[in-house]
């Protein structure tokens, strides 16, 4: 794949001020290496001008290191200790599609961008760039995943987002949407709460609720109305505390 997508909606805004974010994560792959990973997506983060932020970062393999990758600037404004994590103005119930593609400027790097659906404005990130000698190779992207990372208690209360329209594009410009994603929550003895549930909602989309009965299980296939091609796929959960 040279480009993944997703669009996402948070319906409501938290009510804690706890750290949340809910991303699009990929591994970069050249040739037969998986080289490293990234994550995209909107942040609930206080540190930032109204509690909003996006976030493009991503770590080298263990193989190489695991370090940080290094990346670009970027025209939105931020803090020097964190160059992954943005100042964004989005706003709760509407919906934004977080993109990966292969940079246009840099070889071998991959950007990330926000479109706005309701407004039709669009918002470059950043790109993260490869290691030094993979700097000119056109590499590929795999294993996308979509999911929430909530730092709020488990007993915070309750917050549904909503990720639709799953979209990849292949090298020859074909368009590939999944059949199906798969669930996957964070256990409790690591971190998790047992009260966060996925499931497919009424518009299609996928919904990750926390603070809810959870009625769809650990790896639990959800099938997605539009059955274009692809094969089940990891959906993400809800991780964090």
């Amino acid at each position: 794949m040279v480009e993944v997508s997703a669009v996402l909606e948070v319906l409501a805004p938290p009510r804690v001020q706890a750290l949340h974010f809910w991303a699009l994560q990929v591994d970069f792959v050249e040739g037969d290496e998986v080289w490293g990973g990234g994550h995209t997506g909107l942040q609930w983060n206080r540190r930032y001008p109204d509690g909003t932020a996006v976030n493009w970062g991503g770590y080298a393999s263990a193989e190489r290191g695991g370090g940080v990758l290094a990346g670009t600037g970027s025209s939105l404004s931020g803090f020097p200790d964190d160059p992954n994590t943005l100042a964004l103005a989005w706003r709760p119930g509407r919906p934004y599609r977080l993109r990966i593609f292969r940079s246009p400027e840099t070889p071998g790097a991959w950007r990330a961008a926000v479109d706005d659906l309701a407004s039709g404005a669009s918002v470059t990130v950043r790109d993260l760039l490869p290691p030094p000698d993979l700097a000119r190779s056109e590499g590929y992207l795999v294993r996308p995943i979509v999911w929430s990372e909530v730092f709020a208690d488990c007993d915070a209360p309750s917050l549904t987002v909503r990720w639709s329209e799953l979209t990849a594009v292949d090298d020859t410009g074909a368009v590939l949407r999944p059949a199906a994603v798969r669930v996957n929550y964070q256990f409790h003895h690591a971190g998790g709460c047992a009260n966060t549930n996925s499931s497919v909602d009424q518009t299609g989309g996928i919904v990750q609720v926390t603070n809810v009965a959870r009625t769809t299980e650990q790896g639990a296939l959800l099938e997605l109305p539009v059955l274009l091609t692809g094969e089940p796929g990891p959906a993400g959960g809800l991780r964090g505390p």
